[in-house]
């Protein structure tokens, strides 16, 4: 019997919206408000286990993923009660370095670019 990724997909962007909302509404923790935006939630297919991706915009010494682990256990209730789930996933926050990652990587292409410019001289 074949697995409904769909499923694991919709609940993955449900939870997402529902941890957003939190960041923005729910939390009084201005360390987290402020400077958190959840870029993406992967999901196992069996629907226990979240890894939620997040960026943090200007660190200031604090570490927002941890404290946003600490409050896991909070979220993991309130998405299980707002969508409805028998089994809430454990929610695992991580740090998003895809723009970390692209910003490195377009800055290698322009050193290559300028030292070939610089050899065709």
């Amino acid at each position: 019997m074949p697995r409904d990724n769909r499923r694991a997909e919709r609940v993955s962007a449900a939870i997402r919206e529902e941890i957003a909302s939190y960041l923005t509404s729910g939390s009084r923790d201005p360390r987290i408000t402020e400077m958190v935006t959840v870029t993406g939630v992967d999901i196992t297919p069996d629907l226990r286990r979240a890894r939620v991706y997040v960026s943090v915009m200007e660190p200031d010494g604090t570490d927002p993923v941890a404290i946003l682990n600490q409050v896991g256990h909070r979220l993991r209730g309130e998405i299980g009660r707002a969508l409805r789930l028998r089994l809430a996933p454990e929610l695992d926050f991580q740090i998003d370095e895809t723009a970390a990652r692209a910003s490195r990587i377009e800055s290698i292409l322009a050193q290559i670019k300028a030292e070939d410019s610089s050899r065709e001289s």
